[in-house]
Parts: structure tokens; C-alpha cells; sequence
């Protein structure tokens, strides 16, 4: 099997330099893989990986290798992609890392069937290609497989559907709802990271813009938390009339896409649907607006009505699509539509990752441990898990828990108190 495929291994000791600085932000993956050098849980298990390339999964993967595994990674994104990462990580650290930023539809997919041929054991997902490629393409694998773990909302959705209509052929554990991965990475690591992408992509100044938020899920609630940090006036479209009550209540203003789109400058979705920005929004928009997004996959805005509604296209900054409308009026696309805090920044910073990550180590040790217990279904992540790691996060933070003491204890327990 070739040992990976990156875009130049050269790049290897920049890419050292970049993980072992992300290590330095990552305390609670660092003890734990502490523990696995000792211990060895994954001694032995095939890992194949489809993960967003970045120094943070530089981390996982050598906590993971570092516990037994023998582990191949490839990219769940084609501009997600850190090239010196992967070339460090196929040269340096003994990882076969399939990633090239930018890569096309074809290379992706070759990228994907690479990692399948490893024969993984166990599975770790971000968006769910790896285990939906498995189940569709390559089922000869499928029984090999013990489990799996799954990072991000998109993925979670996915798998879930094909645990009801009876195709999920092995249990995933979903990483994604432990609390200390959507409560904290979708939070505060897509809220920063969001921002970062679009500022570094456009410079323009937030403060005094309308910046419209699709979705006020976790990752929108950071975001529009973030954009009103820096003056935006934040305005959020919602499906959910609960959530969309809590945007208000939060200080936004709630209106559907139809109205949002004749008001915006900056467009961000969040939501993990497809189409949710589309012909009749663009031709809402005013000129000179900008539109990304920063859910899973790039579907969520309409790229081809676009180009319909377009006479020409060029790049007005790297990575900023400037289209020409017939009419005359101009709007901006960033990253091609893809994850514009990977593809215009790098991602969410390693403070944030370190708990989702730690997250996919433990559970990774957990389906292997519990293997034989697990059926065809999507699990949570134990309660158990999820505590140890907001406790680790807390001790390497320098701050502690109080305790209850013995009274406090049997009070809470016994129905004949408190009367």
C-alpha cells in the first residue's frame, strides 16, 4: 500500500514545528496518552481516520499510535487540509496521512479508499464518508469492523438515519454530543474560528455590519456570540421556534432568509441542511455581499444557482470568488462554500480541540474494551468519560471543584429531608 499521499514531504519539519506547538495547548490529550504509552489499550487495532488534517489531529493521531494503534489518516475535507501537517505526520511521526489541500473531487475519493484499505478496526469520522464509503462501496470490510466514533453534527444526522432504516452495520459512539465536545468545540472553537476565517479572508471590519446566522444551534450561538463581541448587528433565521425564541432573548433579531437576505452584508450558515441560501436569497442580496459557511459540507449554499444568476467569476483575494450578477450587482463566495474556519484559517484552536479529541481517544479505548456489548446503533459518549475529561480540562486550567460533604450528600439522596 503507498504510504501516503501529501503535497510535498519537504514541508515535514515545518509541519513538527506546528504539532508540537498544538501539543503545548493540549494537556488533557497529552495525559491521556501518557496513560496509553503505559498501558497500550489500542495494541494492535487498525485505525483508519477521516478527519480534518490539522496540528490538533497531528495530536490525536499520535496518542492514538502511541496507545498500539496502527493508524492511517486521510481528509474529511479538501480544504481543510494543513499540507505541513500531513507531511510531518507521514514522514515524522509514522502516520500514512492521504491529504492534499485543494484536492479534487477524484483525489478525495481516492484519498478516502486509501484509508479503507487499511482494513480498519475501528473507524473515526468527521461528516461521516468514511463509514457511509464502507457500507456502500467497500462492504466487504463491514464485518472486520468493531466500531466507530463520529466528530460533527452533519455526521451524527447521517448515522442516525441509517441506524433507523437498519443500513448502519456497526455502533459509532457520536463524540459530537458528549457535552464537552458541542457544548465548548462547536461553541467557542466555531465561533472564534469562524470569525478568524472570514476576517483573514476579507479584512473587512465587522463592527456596524448585518451579519445574517443560519442556524442557532451550538455553532451559531458562538458565532453570533462572537459577532456581536466585535459590533456586528446580528441577525439569526431559524426553523426551531424554541431556539429561535432563545436568539431573541439573546439580543438578535429573528426574520427568515427572505427578509435576512435583503439586509445582509456577511452570510454564515451553520446548520447542516442543504440549499438553506439559494436563487431567490441571492437575488434578495445587496451587491458586494459576502457569503460563507461553516457547516459540514458546501451544500448548504446553493453554489450552482449562483453561477446561474451569474455572467462571470473571478478571484478577487485568494480564495474569494467574486460573482458578477446579470444585473449587475456583486457577491463574494469564500472557500468555495466549504468550512470557511479551515479554509481560510486553521480551524479551532487546540485549547477547544484538546477536549473533543480527548473525546475520540477514550472512546475509541472504550469500543474496544466493550466491543462485544455494543450493537448496530449510534451511542453517546458515557457520562463517565465526559466528566474525567472536564475534570482533566479544569486541573490543567488551574482550577478546582468544590466537594459535598456527607450531610450534603444524604440530603440530596433521601426523600424525608428538606421537610
Amino acid at each position: 500500500m503507498k504510504k501516503g499521499d501529501v503535497k510535498d514531504i519537504n514541508l515535514a519539519a515545518q509541519g513538527k514545528l506546528k504539532i508540537e506547538w498544538a501539543a503545548t495547548q493540549m494537556p488533557v490529550l497529552a495525559a491521556i496518552r501518557k496513560r496509553f504509552i503505559k498501558e497500550q489499550p489500542l495494541k494492535g487495532i487498525r485505525i483508519s481516520a477521516c478527519l480534518h488534517v490539522t496540528s490538533e489531529t497531528a495530536n490525536l493521531g499520535i496518542a492514538l499510535r502511541d496507545g498500539g494503534a496502527d493508524v492511517v489518516l486521510c481528509a474529511s475535507n479538501p480544504l481543510s487540509t494543513q499540507d505541513e501537517v500531513a507531511a510531518a505526520l507521514t514522514s515524522e511521526f509514522g502516520i500514512p496521512t492521504y491529504a492534499i489541500k485543494g484536492e479534487d473531487n477524484a483525489t478525495y475519493y481516492a484519498h478516502l479508499n486509501a484509508a479503507i484499505d487499511h482494513r480498519p478496526q475501528i473507524t473515526l469520522d468527521d461528516g461521516a464518508d468514511l463509514v457511509t464509503t464502507l457500507l456502500t462501496k467497500r462492504t466487504d470490510l463491514v464485518p472486520g469492523v468493531i466500531a466507530g466514533t463520529e466528530e460533527t453534527t452533519t455526521g451524527v444526522i447521517r448515522l442516525r438515519a441509517m441506524a433507523k432504516d437498519g443500513t448502519l452495520k456497526y455502533p459509532v459512539v457520536a463524540v459530537n454530543d458528549a457535552q464537552t465536545k458541542h457544548f465548548f468545540d462547536n461553541r467557542y472553537g466555531t465561533g472564534q474560528s469562524t470569525i478568524d476565517g472570514i476576517i483573514r479572508a476579507t479584512n473587512i471590519l465587522l463592527a456596524g455590519q448585518k451579519v445574517v446566522i443560519a442556524g442557532y444551534g451550538w455553532c451559531g450561538r458562538g458565532i453570533a456570540m462572537r459577532a456581536k463581541g466585535l459590533g456586528a448587528d446580528v441577525i439569526v433565521t431559524e426553523i426551531d421556534p424554541v431556539k429561535g425564541i432563545e436568539a431573541v432573548m439573546d439580543g438578535y433579531r429573528v426574520m427568515p432568509m427572505a427578509e435576512a437576505a435583503k439586509e445582509g452584508d456577511v452570510f454564515i450558515t451553520v446548520t447542516g441542511n442543504k440549499s438553506v441560501i439559494r436563487s431567490e436569497h441571492f437575488q434578495a442580496m445587496k451587491s458586494g455581499a459576502i457569503v460563507c459557511n461553516s457547516g459540514h459540507f458546501n451544500v448548504e449554499i446553493d453554489i450552482p444557482a449562483l453561477e446561474k444568476l451569474s455572467s462571470g467569476k473571478r478571484e478577487a483575494r485568494p480564495l474569494v470568488d467574486e460573482y458578477q450578477l446579470k444585473d449587475g450587482r456583486k457577491i463574494y463566495l469564500l472557500g468555495e462554500g466549504r468550512l470557511v474556519n479551515l479554509a481560510m484559517a486553521e480551524g479551532h484552536p487546540a485549547a477547544v480541540m484538546d477536549m473533543s479529541f480527548a473525546n475520540q481517544a477514550l472512546c475509541a479505548e472504550y469500543v474496544v474494551k466493550h466491543a462485544k456489548d455494543l450493537r448496530c446503533e449510534v451511542y453517546g459518549v458515557p457520562e463517565n468519560i465526559d466528566k474525567e475529561i472536564a475534570r482533566l480540562k479544569l486541573d490543567s486550567m488551574g482550577h478546582h471543584l468544590d466537594k459535598l460533604t456527607a450531610e450534603q450528600e444524604h440530603y440530596l439522596s433521601s426523600w424525608q429531608e428538606g421537610t
